[in-house]
Protein backbone atom coordinates (compact mmCIF):
# COMPACT_ATOMS: atom_id res chain seq x y z
CA UNK A 1 0.00 0.00 0.00
CA UNK A 2 1.47 3.41 -0.68
CA UNK A 3 1.93 6.26 1.84
CA UNK A 4 -1.27 8.11 -0.06
CA UNK A 5 -3.15 5.03 0.44
CA UNK A 6 -2.36 4.90 3.85
CA UNK A 7 -5.76 6.57 6.04
CA UNK A 8 -4.43 8.99 8.49
CA UNK A 9 -7.68 8.90 10.67
CA UNK A 10 -10.50 6.25 11.02
CA UNK A 11 -14.47 6.40 11.59
CA UNK A 12 -16.42 3.93 12.76
CA UNK A 13 -20.08 4.44 11.75
CA UNK A 14 -21.21 6.62 8.45
CA UNK A 15 -23.16 8.69 11.41
CA UNK A 16 -19.83 9.59 13.28
CA UNK A 17 -19.54 13.30 13.17
CA UNK A 18 -15.75 13.31 14.00
CA UNK A 19 -12.79 10.85 13.31
CA UNK A 20 -9.92 9.69 15.26
CA UNK A 21 -6.44 10.45 14.23
CA UNK A 22 -4.27 7.43 13.39
CA UNK A 23 -0.98 8.43 12.77
CA UNK A 24 1.77 10.31 14.05
CA UNK A 25 2.90 14.48 13.92
CA UNK A 26 -0.22 15.23 11.35
CA UNK A 27 0.33 18.54 10.09
CA UNK A 28 -2.48 21.47 9.67
CA UNK A 29 -2.82 21.60 5.87
CA UNK A 30 -2.41 17.84 5.41
CA UNK A 31 -5.32 16.21 2.97
CA UNK A 32 -6.01 13.22 5.14
CA UNK A 33 -7.59 10.11 4.00
CA UNK A 34 -9.84 9.07 6.31
CA UNK A 35 -11.55 5.37 6.30
CA UNK A 36 -14.99 4.82 7.39
CA UNK A 37 -14.46 0.88 8.82
CA UNK A 38 -18.34 0.30 9.20
CA UNK A 39 -19.34 -0.14 5.46
CA UNK A 40 -15.16 0.02 3.81
CA UNK A 41 -15.58 3.96 2.19
CA UNK A 42 -13.00 6.79 2.47
CA UNK A 43 -13.14 10.39 2.95
CA UNK A 44 -11.24 13.11 2.14
CA UNK A 45 -10.56 16.17 5.07
CA UNK A 46 -8.01 18.91 5.36
CA UNK A 47 -6.65 19.50 8.95
CA UNK A 48 -7.00 22.53 9.79
CA UNK A 49 -4.65 21.95 12.61
CA UNK A 50 -1.43 19.85 13.73
CA UNK A 51 -3.54 17.44 15.53
CA UNK A 52 -1.89 14.48 17.66
CA UNK A 53 -2.64 10.90 17.31
CA UNK A 54 -5.61 9.72 18.93
CA UNK A 55 -7.38 12.62 19.43
CA UNK A 56 -10.13 13.53 17.21
CA UNK A 57 -11.00 15.76 13.91
CA UNK A 58 -14.20 17.57 13.18
CA UNK A 59 -15.90 15.45 9.99
CA UNK A 60 -18.55 18.56 10.02
CA UNK A 61 -19.18 21.71 11.32
CA UNK A 62 -19.37 21.57 15.37
CA UNK A 63 -21.39 23.79 17.53
CA UNK A 64 -21.41 24.57 21.21
CA UNK A 65 -23.74 21.53 23.05
CA UNK A 66 -24.13 19.36 19.40
CA UNK A 67 -23.82 16.11 20.36
CA UNK A 68 -20.11 14.57 19.01
CA UNK A 69 -20.79 11.21 17.69
CA UNK A 70 -17.97 8.29 17.89
CA UNK A 71 -17.97 4.62 17.18
CA UNK A 72 -21.65 5.30 16.72
CA UNK A 73 -22.15 6.35 20.16
CA UNK A 74 -22.75 10.13 21.65
CA UNK A 75 -19.37 10.68 23.70
CA UNK A 76 -20.50 13.83 24.71
CA UNK A 77 -21.02 17.49 23.84
CA UNK A 78 -19.68 20.29 22.23
CA UNK A 79 -18.17 22.96 24.70
CA UNK A 80 -16.90 25.58 21.92
CA UNK A 81 -16.97 25.20 18.34
CA UNK A 82 -15.19 23.32 15.69
CA UNK A 83 -15.15 23.36 11.63
CA UNK A 84 -14.50 20.35 9.23
CA UNK A 85 -10.93 19.28 9.80
CA UNK A 86 -10.58 21.33 12.84
CA UNK A 87 -8.89 19.34 16.60
CA UNK A 88 -11.54 18.08 18.54
CA UNK A 89 -10.59 17.50 22.61
CA UNK A 90 -10.48 18.78 25.69
CA UNK A 91 -10.60 22.44 24.86
CA UNK A 92 -13.94 22.18 23.10
CA UNK A 93 -15.59 18.74 23.72
CA UNK A 94 -16.76 17.04 26.92
CA UNK A 95 -18.55 14.19 28.11
CA UNK A 96 -21.74 14.45 29.61
CA UNK A 97 -20.91 12.55 32.67
CA UNK A 98 -19.05 15.89 34.16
Amino acid sequence: MSKSNIPQFLVHSPEDNVGVVVVEDLKAGTKMLGVITENDTTIHVTAVHDIPIGHKIALKDLKKDDTVIKYGEDVGRMTGGAKVGEHVHTHNHRTKRW
